[in-house]
């Protein structure tokens, strides 16, 4: 039987000037992401879309999702297959395509994995991991474009 968890997040809009969204330049794109027991996250709309570009967008949070799912669960199958992992970062890119009437959706996001594990002997297996994580990842699974992988793995002993 599968298990089914529930999260919960409360946004409130914080951009309201005075006028409310009276036109499309009277009002500021910014909230304020909130989860219990959880330090607060300031966003705003892209900056092209007249956000404030010094704050976390949705676009911006849809790729630390996946950058960050995967990750954890490439962390844990290292764990499960005996596979020292003493550095990790990722420097994801994720390609939005906006449409003729303003809309628009991802087309994909390129995961750059730079790992550094303890032995170079497991350097092929740790990158044969990352389409298990891929496989494995809750967000990369609900998504409907591809989410693809160049990682580069280096060991301590090289």
């Amino acid at each position: 039987m599968a298990k089914e968890h529930q999260y919960k997040t409360n946004l409130v809009w914080a951009g309201n000037k005075g006028s409310g969204t009276m036109d499309y330049r009277s009002y500021d794109r910014d909230f304020v992401v909130s989860i219990e027991n959880k330090a607060p996250i300031s966003g705003s709309s892209d900056s092209v879309f007249l956000g404030d570009k010094t704050k976390y967008n949705p676009e911006d949070l849809l790729l630390a999702s996946v950058s960050s799912c995967h990750m954890l669960w490439y962390l844990h199958l290292c764990s499960k297959n005996d596979i020292v992992v003493m550095e990790y970062r990722d420097n994801a890119v994720g390609t939005m395509v906006e449409s003729a009437d303003g809309s628009g959706h991802f087309s994909s996001i390129l995961l750059q994995p730079e790992v550094l594990i303890s032995k170079k002997e497991q350097i092929e297996q740790a990158n044969a991991l990352h389409e298990e994580a891929n496989k494995m990842c809750f967000i990369a699974n609900s998504l409907n474009f591809p989410i693809k992988h160049q990682p580069v793995c280096k060991a301590i002993n090289e």
